[in-house]
Order: C-alpha cells, then structure tokens, then sequence
C-alpha cells in the first residue's frame, strides 16, 4: 500500500533556481526533482523514442521504486491509431527496458476521435501486448464519460487485459472562466469530460488538472483526497499527478496533496527536497 505523486514533466523553468537547483546538467535534473515527487509522467516520449543512453540515464538518477508513467508515442496512437505497429511497439519498449521496475505502465493516450466504435481496434492492440507490462489507457471521446454503455463497453475491453483507465479530471479546470492566458490556453487544449474514480485494478492512475490559483485547485481536489484513502484501505497502490496550466506551483502542489491523504491514513514520508540554492554563509 503506497501512495505516488508528480507532475507532467521533471523539468519547467519557473522551477529552476527556485525550487530546483540551477543550473544543472540533464544528467541531474531527473535527480533533484525525484527529491520532491516519486512519480512522473513520461510525455516526452509522445513526441520521440528517447535512445538507450537516455532511458538509462533516467534510471540512473531515480529509486527503483519511483513511478514513471510512459506514453506510447504518436505514431503509434494518433497516426497509425493503435494498427500496424508490431515493430513499433517492440522498438519502443526495447529502448524502455532500462527503466526495470520503474516503468510503472505504459500509457495510451488515445486522440478525442477514437470513439466507441474504435474499441475492436483496442482490444486487439491490448491482446497483442506483452503480458510482462501493465498498461493504462486515456480515452477523450465525451460518449465514453456520458454515455454509461459505452464506459461498461471500455472498462471490458480493459479489464481482459488487466489494464486501467486513466482519468483526467478537468473539473476544477472548467469551473470558472478562465482567468490568465495559461488558462485560456487549457480550455482550448484540455478535454472537457465529466469526471471520473473508479478503479479497474490494484494500481488506479488519475492525472487531475487545477487552476493557477493553488487554493482553487486544492479546493477541488477533495473528492480525489477521499478516493485516494479508500483505494488504500482497500490495499490499492495509487498515483496521481497534479498539474495547473501554467505548472508553476505544480510541484508543491503535490506534495501538499501527498501530505492532505497522509493526515487520514499513514504513509511513509516524501524525500526531502534537495535545496535549490547553495547554503549561504551568512
């Protein structure tokens, strides 16, 4: 039973000299932020299969029990939309093999358009996986949040596989206009779908979007507080990563969620964070 905490990314340059030291060579910067968070999303690797050298750079900066959340890249899910991609696939988690136990999941994050009638391509592509790895799925299309056939109809295809589906929750996002130009950038890019806590397997992922304005994010984060406790006393491992649109208060921001479940339920306690400046001597 363990909670996991982080953010979309180990690397936002507000943090730097503030929360995270700087200036620091790539080979340490995976370091410094596992000392606040001991999970991460990997979306980096939407964009570009990292090489060897890099994953195992990764590895090397970070416990074998910190959490990285891997995304399959594009080509795999918006371009060839999850056919043809034997060889993808396999390249890909060949170069992840560095990452060891650390590789919590491989992501799919599927595009708005993949809708219900998608789902034969799904489950084919999860059948066709190795069984070695677990596997979370993000789906986007509105019917499979509004429409509760359709979400029976998903949460079947994943559970065939013991796969679980990740949720980003947006609410809180969505909840008042919006209100500095990071904002207004989400509304337009983030999906807006109803939201979602219910777990599939022993490991239960949420991604939860707030607002610049950290009291209205914490604010909205209550009902993930409380599911969060009931997944532990019900022997789950969850994660959860925190993130606002401009990301600036990201990292504080989940720690202070680690620490609101950790004041209903004993957890072990986060890393202390490396100091971001040198001490001073005076």
């Amino acid at each position: 039973m363990r909670l996991h905490v982080g953010c979309a990314m180990w690397t936002h340059a507000p943090w730097q000299g503030s929360l995270i030291p700087h200036p620091l060579p790539p080979s340490e910067r995976l370091r410094a932020y596992a000392s606040w968070c001991n999970a991460v999303e990997g979306n980096t690797t939407f964009y570009a299969t990292p090489s060897v050298s890099s994953v195992e750079s990764w590895a090397a900066q970070t416990s074998p029990d910190f959490r990285f959340l891997v995304k399959l890249p594009k080509e795999l899910t918006h371009e060839q939309r999850l056919r043809r991609t034997d060889a993808l696939v396999r390249s890909f988690f060949t170069a992840m093999e560095p990452l060891g136990p650390r590789n919590h999941a491989f992501w799919i994050q599927l595009p708005a358009s993949f809708a219900p009638g998608d789902l034969g391509v799904l489950a084919a592509f999860l059948h066709g996986l190795p069984r070695s790895y677990r596997y979370a799925v993000e789906v986007r299309h509105p019917s499979f949040f509004d429409d509760e056939r359709s979400a029976r109809q998903l949460e079947q295809v994943l559970g065939r596989v013991g796969a679980e589906w990740v949720p980003f929750d947006t609410v809180t996002l969505f909840s008042r206009p919006a209100s500095s130009y990071a904002e207004r950038d989400a509304w337009m890019k983030k999906p807006r779908v109803l939201r979602r806590s219910r777990a599939l397997t022993a490991t239960p992922i949420v991604r939860y979007m707030g607002r610049d304005d950290p009291s209205l994010t914490i604010a909205g984060w209550d009902y993930l507080v409380g599911a969060v406790v009931e997944w532990l006393g019900e022997g789950r491992s969850p994660t959860v990563f925190l993130h606002t649109p401009d990301n600036v208060d990201a990292l504080t921001l989940a720690r202070r969620f680690y620490s609101a479940v950790a004041a209903v339920v004993p957890l072990e306690p986060l890393p202390e964070p490396l100091p971001a400046a040198p001490p001073t001597l005076f």
